[in-house]
């Protein structure tokens, strides 16, 4: 067909489509963190404004970054989905769980792991010895009831102290919150909440109270250390933004050297930018040479909990391997 027998309008649309450029990449980006230690990586990022400069470097000389925090995991996912943020971060929980439902759909996958860190179940009741001595009047504050990776924790130590099958037996108690909040609450003489599945260094803060002591370690319940946090996105964002995702992913492995070069400078920043007024600089430095603490890219134990979760019926579909839950910029680390 020649153009010549075709409507003005017609027409029109086609030498327009034909000069017009490629799609554009995004001129601003939606990033979300919680709360803690565990987000330095981010924290780091945003004050260094590493995302920025690494646009630069990939031809994106004014994008734009917006900084959100969250409570829990569940909230960032539904952001994550209405296109309102564009990387979500939190526990493998939240990524597991929102990757099953994407699968075939918005196929969200793992960016990079974060850290490799304990947590902690605190508990201000003297009565509680082990997590089967929890009654009904006890309240576990987490970030997110059910689907946080504190929340599965807890469900996969139940299994083990109760049974097959008893996996929910301790949900009836749990209260979503976040960490800030749960601290506050675990520490305060008036608070229903007698117990927090929390993070650092809000767990290493409760146990300075003498009234406070560990019920739970993570690591005893995963039979060895295991990534907390990870970060998320889709990938339609990643196949239709390779620079700004090459950009972040580049600004995350920056700020990743960044800690690990120098702890102490990196105690000193998380203290500045967290305002953080119950940890001293020898409180976080200890936490950052803690051996049982790592800031690292490489998922670590992630399949434990994607097998109890499609075990248990949370999720419906079964990842093969770690590199399933992750974009293939990470599948050369020594991930499990």
């Amino acid at each position: 067909m020649k153009f010549r027998s075709l409507p003005g309008a017609a027409l029109a649309l086609i030498l327009a489509a034909a000069s017009a450029p490629g799609r554009a990449e995004v001129n601003e980006l939606h990033v979300a963190a919680q709360y803690g230690i565990s987000y330095l990586p981010l924290m780091i990022m945003q004050d260094r404004k590493l995302i920025e400069k690494h646009a630069l470097a990939e031809g994106i000389p004014e994008l734009k970054v917006s900084w959100s925090k969250f409570a829990g995991g569940n909230v960032m996912n539904d952001a994550l989905l209405s296109g309102s943020l564009q990387f979500a971060s939190g526990g493998v929980g939240p990524l597991v769980t929102l990757w099953a439902k994407t699968k075939g759909l918005y196929d969200v996958k793992g960016v990079a792991a974060m850290n490799v860190m304990p947590l902690y179940l605190n508990t201000n009741n003297p009565k509680v010895k082990t997590i089967a001595d929890f009654t009904s009047a006890d309240k576990i504050a987490l970030p997110a009831v059910k689907v946080s990776i504190q929340a599965v924790t807890l469900q996969m130590a139940a299994e083990q102290a109760f049974g097959a099958g008893q996996q929910n037996r301790l949900d009836p108690l749990t209260v979503s919150m976040s960490h800030p909040d749960a601290q506050t609450a675990l520490l305060s003489a008036n608070s229903e909440i007698t117990a927090h599945l929390g993070a650092p260094p809000f767990q290493y803060n409760e146990l300075k109270d003498p009234r406070v002591h560990t019920v739970l370690n993570s690591y005893d319940v995963l039979g060895g250390p295991a990534t907390f946090n990870v970060i998320w996105t889709t990938s339609k964002f990643r196949e239709q933004n390779p620079k700004v995702y090459k950009a972040f992913l580049e600004a995350f492995d920056e700020s990743i050297a960044i800690i690990n070069a120098d702890k102490q400078a990196a105690a000193a920043d998380y203290l500045r930018l967290s305002n953080d007024k119950k940890s001293s600089l020898d409180d976080i430095l200890a936490m950052l040479n803690d051996p049982k603490i790592e800031f690292t890219t490489t998922p670590h134990n992630v399949m434990k909990y994607v097998d109890f979760m499609y075990k248990i019926g949370s999720i419906k579909v079964k990842a093969n391997s770690w590199k399933d839950l992750f974009f293939p910029e990470v599948h050369h680390l020594p991930g499990s």
